[in-house]
């Protein structure tokens, strides 16, 4: 208990390990669970059915696991789950889930996530994410592993985000977006494939290759979208495996977007 500061608030019940570090003024709820290494920092709220893993960092006035902010939300005891080795900077908004969808918030692994963020209710993040300030996801969208979220980006409730796009400053998205897709504007368009951010994860001139070749395919071909998925899947066959799959993540996610996609 040495690692709590005497002005925290720590409700009995709540569950930390020996070795988490909690600031001044900060309070933490009964039903909260914080894994080993874990840093809240001053003046943080934890409450809900929070679980939050560990080496993590908090900044401080951040408010994680309050109510969804949802109407049909009638105290149901919904969850918010926090991966591992996260870095939450000041003023984030995360929420609860919903019963109307799976009851939990999920936030991975890996991500750094800037100051004023909100994740709102029944969202789920990947791993190795980046949102910079002001970003603003709304309730139940999925953000892929390696997604990059830029200043003051916005995404409309029930879109998804494949892996390793790349969302520009002040985007408004109201369509999903396929992975490796760079796009910005508000509405969204889209720009490209995220060359750079592929080459910083060790992607390999034939798999940038491929993507790209899939990408000219669905964007810039003139085809409808199902003419441009079965000459995609024709342009799969050619290829070996280890590349392949890269441009088969971006087919298969058009048979799973929810509101169409940005095109």
């Amino acid at each position: 208990m040495s690692h709590i500061h005497s002005t925290a608030i720590v409700d009995p019940k709540a569950q930390l390990d020996s070795s988490v570090t909690v600031g001044p003024y900060s309070v933490i709820g009964p039903n909260v669970r914080i894994a080993a290494g874990t840093k809240v920092g001053p003046h943080v709220v934890i409450e809900g059915h929070t679980t939050i893993g560990r080496d993590n960092v908090l900044f401080q006035f951040s408010s994680i696991g309050a109510a969804p902010q949802d109407k049909k939300w009638s105290g149901e005891p919904t969850r918010l789950e926090i991966g591992d080795r996260n870095t939450i900077r000041e003023f984030c908004t995360f929420n609860t889930g919903t019963v109307q969808d799976k009851g939990v918030t999920r936030l991975g692994n890996d991500n750094w996530i800037s100051a004023y963020v909100h994740l709102a209710h029944d969202c789920i993040v990947g791993n190795n994410t980046i949102f910079s300030n002001n970003a603003q996801i709304a309730g139940h969208v999925e953000i892929g592993d390696w997604v990059i979220m830029s200043g003051f980006a916005n995404v409309h409730q029930f879109c998804k985000i494949g892996a390793h796009a790349f969302v520009g400053m002040s985007t408004s998205l109201t369509q999903d977006v396929p992975p490796f897709v760079l796009l910005n504007g508000n509405p969204a368009a889209a720009h490209g494939v995220n060359i750079e951010g592929l080459k910083r994860r060790g992607f390999t001139r034939e798999q940038i290759n491929a993507i790209r070749a899939a990408y000219k395919t669905l964007y810039r071909s003139g085809l409808t979208l199902e003419e441009a998925k079965a000459a995609m899947l024709e342009q799969e066959n050619a290829l070996a495996e280890d590349v392949a799959v890269h441009a088969r993540a971006m087919r298969e996610f058009l048979d799973t977007a929810n509101r169409g996609i940005v095109r």
